[in-house]
Formats: structure tokens, sequence, C-alpha cells
């Protein structure tokens, strides 16, 4: 058995799977197994896999018909075997270190989760660039070759994950603002196994990772914090959420709002509840209700009317936070309520 399982799902993506597989295998821990699922790919990344594959049993290849990337990351969790899981969009990439530093914080913290974050300079840099016209794909992120001493890396271990995980990008007066477990991105973390295993992943919409994270967050896992800046994340300009329709999006926000309201509704207790509804579940409320200032047609408007009267119904509005005061107020008005 290995150590950590990485599940990378693929589609359309032979331009930058090399670079990421490449990442994997360069990585200073080496018990890992990769798990990549070609999701219906119709270019080349299925074959350019199984090439790795062919070289280094480490990585294993499943093919499977286009389900999307929810579909695609539940796959590669049936098959992974680790101790502990990654994950790893196909576009993007790792530093050297991300195995070693994760697998040696949980084993030493007997942590569920590892919380480390993305290089928050990279992206920006490689969105100027493209704006301006200039190549991005021999970029190099500054920090990549960066080596840290394990021993060194300052962290923080807590049993209250409700206390450090927010989607507010903003948190100034918060005295742990520089532990804060920012968004919730699902690849930015470690995974202990039995801790998610039994957690899938909603098929068929966009931004997936906010009712999975709610629902894993719900499980009050034991989580160290380094907050190191060991993924490489790639600006994907003719990817799924940048191609959107806007209803499409907002369809996809309601009912990953509609799925983690009825499981904190029936499971959490008042601290979680609270804590959960003014971090996250009101900053996608609000996130969702801007949407509809895109909508153009009365068909596009009554959609969305219809799926914030069943969001109401649900009890979603029922406690909001006094900064979302305004902003319930408007949707009620938006619906005719």
């Amino acid at each position: 058995m290995p150590k950590v399982s990485v599940i990378i799902p693929m589609y359309a993506v032979e331009k930058y799977l090399r670079r990421c597989l490449d990442s994997v295998l360069n990585q200073t821990f080496t018990d890992w197994q990769a798990i990549c699922v070609d999701d219906g790919s119709p270019d080349k990344s299925g074959e350019i896999a199984e090439e790795y594959a062919a070289r280094d049993s480490r990585f294993v290849v499943v093919h499977q018909k286009n389900g999307g990337l929810s579909d695609a990351r539940n796959t590669g969790m049936k098959y992974a075997t680790g101790e502990y899981i990654m994950f790893l969009d196909s576009d993007d990439f790792i530093h050297s270190q991300t195995m070693e530093i994760s697998y040696f914080m949980a084993h030493r913290d007997n942590t569920d989760i590892v919380a480390f974050t993305y290089d928050r300079i990279y992206r920006p840099r490689l969105m100027v660039r493209h704006f301006l016209g200039m190549n991005t794909d021999n970029v190099v992120p500054w920090g990549v070759r960066k080596r840290y001493n394990l021993k060194k890396i300052k962290s923080r271990v807590t049993d209250d994950i409700f206390m450090y995980a927010t989607e507010s990008a903003h948190n100034f007066g918060n005295k742990n603002r520089r532990w804060l477990i920012k968004h919730c991105q699902v690849w930015k973390n470690m995974y202990r196994r039995s801790l998610i295993a039994d957690t899938p992943f909603i098929k068929g919409i966009l931004f997936e990772d906010f009712p999975w994270w709610s629902a894993v967050m719900l499980k009050n896992p034991r989580v160290t914090i380094i907050n190191l800046p060991l993924y490489y994340y790639i600006p994907n300009f003719g990817g799924i959420v940048l191609s959107a329709k806007q209803l499409k999006i907002m369809q996809s926000l309601c009912a990953g709002i509609f799925n983690a309201y009825g499981l904190y509704r029936d499971n959490a207790n008042a601290y979680q509840m609270k804590r959960w509804t003014e971090n996250f579940l009101w900053r996608f409320v609000y996130w969702a209700f801007h949407k509809t200032e895109y909508l153009k047609t009365n068909d596009e408007k009554s959609q969305a009317r219809d799926m914030l009267k069943e969001l109401k119904s649900a009890g979603v509005f029922d406690n909001v936070p006094s900064e979302f005061f305004e902003l319930r107020n408007k949707i009620y008005a938006y619906i005719g309520d």
C-alpha cells in the first residue's frame, strides 16, 4: 500500500499534462501512486499518461466516458489505496517537496488533514502576461526551487477546523489570520483516506469543492496548518469555469448551497452552524445572487427566481449574519417576497 495517492483528473490537457506528471515524478517523497483518470479526453492526454505508466508502475491510468470533474475525482478515489489522498488538477503542478512535507506533518501531528496553499504570486503573473499578449508557457514560479527544512517549518495544529477555515478573502481583525485555511479548493490539502472515502463529489455541477469541503469539515478532522505555497495553480483561460454561462454557474452554486445547508441543518451543532454560515454559506449565497445581474432573458430570470425560492423554502435564508442583512432583503425583493 502506498503512503500517498494523488488523484489527477484529465480532460483536454495535453499542453500541460507532462509538466503536471513530471512534478509528481520529481517528488522527494517516493512512496506514492498517481491515479490518472482519463475522463473521455478528446486529445492525447490519455496516451501521455499511458507513456508515464509504462515507464513507472506508480502511475495508474483509468479511462472512462466523460462524466465531468466530480465523476473523475470519484473514480480516482475508488482506485486510491494510499493512507493519504491528494488531488492535483492536470493543468497545474506541485512543489517537489509537497508530499514529503505533508506526510511528515500528518504523521508527526497525527492529523487527518494537512493544509498548505498555492503560490499567490505565480497565477497573477501568468494572467498579466496573458492579457499583455506575452508567452506564459515557460514562466517558472520564483519559489519552485526553494528547499524546506522540515524541522523548521512553522505550523499550527487544531481540532477545531471551524475556527480557521473561511471563504472570506479579508480577515484583518482575525487574531488567527496567519493560520487561516482560506477558500475551499480541494487540491490544497492532503487528506487521510479514511476521512474522505465515503464523501463523493456531487456530479454535474461547477464549484463542487464547496459542498464537498463543507461535508469534510463537519467530520471534525484534526488539522495541521502550514500554509506553504506548494501548489502552482494555472489559469486556464478556456477552462470550464471561465467559459461557463452565468445561469449554469448560478445553478451549480445553488445546488451546492442546497446540499451543504441540508447537511448542516440536520447534523451540525450550534457552534458549527454559526461558523459555517458566517464563513461559507452566505458568501456563496452572495456569489450566486450576484450572477442574476448577468442574466438577459426572462426565462433565465425566471429560473433564477425559482432557484432562490427553493433555497428560501429550505430555510437557507432563515439565519443571516448581520453583514448580509441587506443582501437577504435584495434577494427577497428579487423573488417578490
